[in-house]
């Protein structure tokens, strides 16, 4: 291999799919993919989908001559969390319950769990012992409560003591003793660091049931890599949208559940760049949502079976249309299109039809025993007896809505005799068709993305919608279109979620139920989460650190970030002329600009500020608003504020003027005092501020986080009002 070929620092994603297991290997430091297979998903393997991930690995190896000692970095997603729960394969669970003093009673009955349902029909069976600890504990309760559990049925023990967040010696203990035995065991309060004995125990409890089915696939795939000579972190996708190391999955495995998305929104974040935006992964059969703000992902707390979780996962609202959705017909109209796809059904998309000519009958059906009978199909009379119909994909081929290097990019010459044959079908025109067409199947879409721009309060003058996976083109330029909005399809958008393994960030998140933190508190949280991924193969220098204060729950949030290895990429290589940065900028603003300048540079970012003038009622209302963007020397919009002010200068003169700016932002009014957002630029980094309660947190971990730079360094305070 030659010089150049060893100094690659690859980084591999693979995604395990439904239906196919994607994999590609990325140049870590020109994002450039170096190659990229597809294996079908080994779902009934006697190794699970472990056998599929090899199978990927090993076909990408070859087919882009990568050497083991050039990989810095295998990840993967997997679906198998989410499939256990979904059909009831996890293991029983035996759980210890304890507490002292007065609260025994009430601790019993929160550690009851019974049966849990998962899904509807499938239940996790659960046993209970409770332990009095009022005079503390012994290795013989222990023993006996185990044993017990075992004799019940349980396959794997969780220790959960009422407090235990506080104090977790007795949780330890259990712990320890299923250790020494051989006992695969879980501590509640190494899942949960957060109050509520009931909620903590169930989420215990749905990561016990999973341990055996996880650490089986975990060490068949990390068996087969190190025989390999491969010494790099192996890395598991979290639901979250970042990942973790393999021993951190063999103790959470319930992070990865209802991670089947989060790789998608990895690649939005990493590879798109999206700053403020909807991603629509669209499929063959189905089409996931999410919405990115201010360049993060918005997560939620992950539902079971209708039980709450002290889980985070990421908010993806997933709709059953896509690419490959099939159309519903009633009389001369299109009443729906999907939720069956082409796929399911075994028919033919008329777009990849290699030639349609001859007759075409055209005829409804049901493509399963239970679907509704007025999905449409079409075969020729001459042809070889092959079911085709007319999806989405081809539709959005006809309006020309598909680019020619697009992997939706369909055949013209098959697709027009088919659409002609529903015209006939329906007795419509062209033209009225292919628009109702798409605005069925582009409605219930639309809704979700309006839902989460009022969900959280999204502003549309900054968003734009991004559409990956193979079926983006069918559904998101017309999606857009239809709403007022601008579009983008992502690059490689058919491995967009392969991509968004390799690329995604080690991430870990601790939340603690803390009134009124105070400095101490957050310092604290902070350096427990940075400690977490840099146990877990972060560098230290790349972590970075979020923190949240939901102040209704009494919840602080630390949510840290970073990567393997330092990326090294030479920029000079990728910069952009000042002409070229400002034309961006000024692209992505909306509205009349009435002023435009460049006010800071800091390192490789850039602050511009465009004020632009609105009117409303013919002219009569006139608003100014000071919009900020900040851009990096390569084009890439990392923040965009709509209503903004920015205190540029060196560190020593923003912190010196910041509590004063943050003042002068700060709106009062019958609600109390509201706060600004506030962002912090230096040395290449934007930190968010903006999960803070007031402004002496603020300058608290702003000087923790900026403790390297010198008083002259450039620094730049920017406020969201």
């Amino acid at each position: 291999m030659s010089q150049t070929a060893s100094k690659r620092r690859i980084r591999i994603g693979i995604d395990v799919g439904g239906t196919f297991t994607h994999a590609v290997a990325i140049e870590a430091s020109t994002l450039e993919i170096v190659a990229q297979v597809k294996v079908p998903t080994t779902h009934r393997h006697e190794r699970g989908v472990a056998a599929g991930i090899v199978q990927s690995l090993f076909q990408l190896l070859r087919e882009g001559q990568i050497s083991s000692d050039e990989i810095v970095l295998i990840a993967h997603s997997t679906t198998q969390a989410t499939n256990a729960l979904l059909e009831g394969d996890v293991a029983p669970v035996g759980i210890v319950g304890m507490a002292s003093g007065l609260g025994r009673r009430r601790a019993r009955s929160q550690t009851r769990l019974g049966d849990m349902e998962l899904a509807p029909g499938r239940f996790l069976h659960t046993y209970h012992v409770f332990l009095d600890t009022t005079n503390g504990l012994t290795e013989e309760q222990i023993a006996k409560a185990v044993d017990q559990l075992l004799e019940q049925g349980a396959k794997v023990i969780v220790a959960s003591a009422a407090f235990s967040v506080e104090d977790p010696q007795y949780e330890d203990m259990v712990i320890a003793h299923c250790q020494k035995r051989g006992i695969l065991a879980t501590a509640a309060y190494q899942i949960s660091q957060l109050y509520g004995l009931r909620a903590r125990t169930r989420t215990a409890v749905i990561n016990a049931s999973m341990l055996p089915k996880m650490l089986e696939t975990a060490d068949m795939t990390e068996a087969s890599v190190r025989e390999a000579g491969i010494n790099a972190p192996l890395m598991i996708m979290r639901s979250d949208g970042g990942i973790m190391d393999i021993n951190e999955m063999r103790r959470r495995p319930i992070l990865t559940m209802l991670s089947g998305p989060a790789a998608g929104v990895a690649a939005a974040l990493m590879y798109a760049r999206i700053s403020d935006g909807i991603f629509l992964e669209v499929g063959g059969t189905s089409t996931d949502i999410s919405a990115i703000r201010n360049g993060k992902s918005l997560v939620k707390s992950a539902v079971v079976g209708g039980h709450r979780l002290y889980l985070r996962t990421l908010d993806v609202r997933t709709l059953g249309v896509a690419g490959g959705s099939l159309p519903r017909t009633e009389g001369h109209h299109i009443v729906d299109v999907g939720p069956r796809s082409a796929h399911i059904a075994g028919v033919g998309y008329a777009a990849f039809q290699k030639n349609i000519s001859g007759e075409i009958t055209t005829e409804h059906f049901r493509p399963l025993e239970d679907d509704p009978s007025d999905y449409v199909r079409m075969r020729t009379a001459d042809g070889d007896g092959t079911f085709f119909s007319v999806t989405p994909t081809c539709v959005a081929n006809y309006l020309g809505l598909v680019p020619e290097d697009n992997c939706a990019r369909g055949n013209l010459d098959s697709i027009r005799p088919a659409l002609a044959a529903l015209c006939r079908f329906t007795r419509r025109d062209v033209d009225s068709l292919v628009n109702e067409y798409m605005t069925k199947a582009t409605s219930k879409v639309r809704q979700v993305v309006e839902e989460m721009m009022e969900d959280y309060e999204l502003d549309p003058q900054l968003l734009v919608l991004t559409g990956g996976g193979g079926g983006a083109a069918a559904i998101v330029p017309f999606t857009a279109k239809s709403m007022g909005l601008p579009y983008e399809i992502a690059p490689n958008s058919a491995v967009i979620s392969a991509i968004g393994v390799a690329l995604a960030l080690v991430r870990d998140s601790i939340e603690k139920t803390v009134v009124n933190p105070t400095d101490k508190d957050i310092l604290q949280i902070r350096q427990e989460a940075e400690e977490a991924v840099v146990r877990m193969g972060a560098a230290p220098e790349t972590v970075e650190v979020q923190i949240e204060i939901d102040a209704q729950k009494s919840i602080l949030r630390a949510s840290a970030t970073g990567t393997t290895e330092l990326r090294t990429r030479d920029l000079s290589k990728s910069s952009l002329s000042d002409a070229e940065l400002e034309s961006r900028v000024r692209q992505s603003v909306r509205g009349q600009i009435e002023s435009f300048e460049r006010i800071a540079e800091i390192g490789n970012l850039l602050v511009y500020r465009a004020v632009t003038l609105t009117r409303k009622l013919g002219g009569l209302i006139r608003r100014r608003d000071s919009q900020l963007r900040v851009i990096d020397r390569e084009g890439i919009i990392r923040l965009q504020l709509r209503r903004g002010d920015c205190l540029a200068g060196t560190k020593g003169s923003v912190f010196a003027g910041l509590k004063e700016f943050f003042e002068k932002h700060t709106v009062y009014g019958d609600a109390g005092r509201e706060f600004p957002d506030v962002f912090l630029v230096f040395r290449g980094r934007i930190l968010d501020l903006s999960g803070l309660m007031n402004i002496d947190q603020i300058v608290s971990l702003a000087q923790v986080e900026t403790a390297s730079l010198t008083s002259s360094e450039p620094m730049a305070a920017l406020i969201k009002y």
